[in-house]
């Protein structure tokens, strides 16, 4: 009982301060996030699909919280390979979401 109450206040704790799960690398960084019609000159290179806990402990964190640090790790991923840009081709659903990657940045068309 007593381990029960323990793991429950520390989630909640976890869950109310909004701590960030998720860290951006010094590549993401230099990554954007843009819509669709944004990169229309630019080279795709891919796509990535980030994934993430939505829920802790059975408890669903926040939607916001959630999809930011979703575009996070597509940012960091796509600094991995070459991309300087991501776009959302999807929704978030179950922590999970699916980007194309582009380089945009030094792109001639």
């Amino acid at each position: 009982m007593l381990k029960s109450v323990t793991i429950t206040a520390i989630t909640a704790l976890l869950l109310s301060t909004g701590c960030a799960w998720v860290k951006t690398t010094p590549g993401g960084e230099k990554v954007r996030v843009l819509d669709q019609d944004e990169v229309s000159t630019c080279q795709e290179l891919g796509t990535t699909t980030a994934s993430l806990l939505d829920k802790v402990a059975g408890i669903h964190r926040n939607r916001q919280k959630v999809q930011s640090e979703l575009q996070i790790l597509a940012r960091n991923s796509a600094a991995k390979i070459g991309g300087d840009t991501v776009v959302p081709i999807s929704e978030v659903s179950e922590g999970q979401q699916r980007f194309a990657v582009y380089k945009c940045v030094g792109v001639s068309r």
